[in-house]
């Protein structure tokens, strides 16, 4: 196949042009350049948010037409009606990267498939992920365009460990409270269920539906199979660690009421109790499965982050507000324990 990522370095897509160079693939990749790209891409340096990156990738595609493109930087509709001006009729296929996120919150069933409704009133990032799903679909039943739309859930790779709760600057300062034998703040009491994918999961996942004219018209969620609650989830990466987890918890609405930065992202995706059902990814790509469990592939994250110091990003402003929270339900607590003697 030819193809075409836009992005294509990033925590999801870096794991898939690794695959799709392995196999042989020819791949193109729109990237600003300030990552480097696999050997053998044939790399197209622009910012295609802008209107020069347009103009260079619109000469750069001049004559070339692709199995598929994919754009793993498209957040808004004006994105995709970009990328529809610059590849209708150059492209086979337009995959589209959502999110699980849009599925309807509170869910009104755990076991969750592509047919859930979509609506999320907590999260602007989940509405406006519907609001380019519905316009690509429009698109491809009045024009004909070639889309699939990709939902993924919860994908980690060596560089970041996944949690329920972290600052504005990465998994570090969590990881720095579990090794420093401090508590650690998890949303309600950890018994929500949760799903994390392994990105090298995930890339076998969607390279299988690349050019797969089955996927043409469909929306398909990839998630990892296993199924996991958050206390497992914060075990199994303080095992990695070497340390005893001090789980500390805190009901989500408290959080939320008295975070200085925004976690609607809880609300509207992380302590809903979800199990995905991948039985329509399964269908499109035969004998794909999931193949590393998260305990698994946790400490390789871990490992990975303590052997490079550059990963390792303070937040002492997230350290200091996780002291404050559980002070003040510490306090509350005494309060409330006083008043009832």
């Amino acid at each position: 196949m030819k193809v075409l990522l836009i992005g294509g370095t990033g925590t999801i897509s870096g794991e898939i042009s690794k695959l799709l160079l392995q196999q042989g693939h020819e791949l193109w990749m729109v990237n600003r350049g300030k990552r480097n790209v696999p050997e053998g891409t044939h790399l197209i340096q622009a910012d295609i948010h802008t209107p020069e990156g347009e103009e260079t990738i619109t000469k750069a595609i001049s004559g070339v037409h692709f199995d598929s493109v994919a754009d793993f930087i498209a957040y808004h509709v004006p994105d995709v009606e970009r990328d529809h001006k610059l590849f209708a009729g150059k492209t086979a296929q337009y995959i589209f990267i959502s999110s699980a996120s849009v599925y309807h919150k509170p869910l009104g069933n755990y076991l969750v498939d592509e047919g859930t409704t979509l609506a999320n009133p907590y999260w602007k990032y989940a509405q406006e992920k519907i609001r380019v799903e519905r316009h690509l679909m429009k698109l491809y039943r009045e024009t004909g365009f070639p889309v699939t739309i990709v939902r993924p859930s919860h994908t980690y790779n060596e560089t970041k460990v996944p949690l329920c709760l972290q600052g504005t600057k990465g998994c570090w300062q969590v990881l720095k409270r579990m090794l420093d034998g401090k508590p650690v703040i998890i949303p309600g009491d950890g018994t929500s269920l949760w799903t994390m994918t392994d990105s090298r999961d995930f890339a076998p996942g969607f390279v299988g539906l690349m050019g797969n004219i089955h996927a043409i018209g469909e929306a398909v969620q990839i998630t990892g199979d296993e199924t996991l609650n958050w206390n497992q989830i914060y075990k199994s990466i303080a095992y990695a660690l070497g340390v005893e987890l001090k789980p500390y918890y805190v009901a989500t609405q408290f959080l939320t009421d008295c975070a200085y930065y925004d976690l609607n992202g809880l609300w509207g995706d992380k302590v809903n109790s979800i199990v995905f059902n991948n039985a329509k990814l399964k269908s499109l790509v035969p004998g794909y499965h999931s193949e590393i469990r998260f305990d698994q592939g946790v400490r390789r994250s871990v490992a990975y982050i303590l052997e490079h110091s550059e990963l390792q990003v303070p937040d002492p402003e997230f350290d200091e507000w996780c002291d404050r929270v559980i002070a003040a339900q510490e306090e509350a607590l005494k309060r409330v324990k006083e008043a009832c003697q």
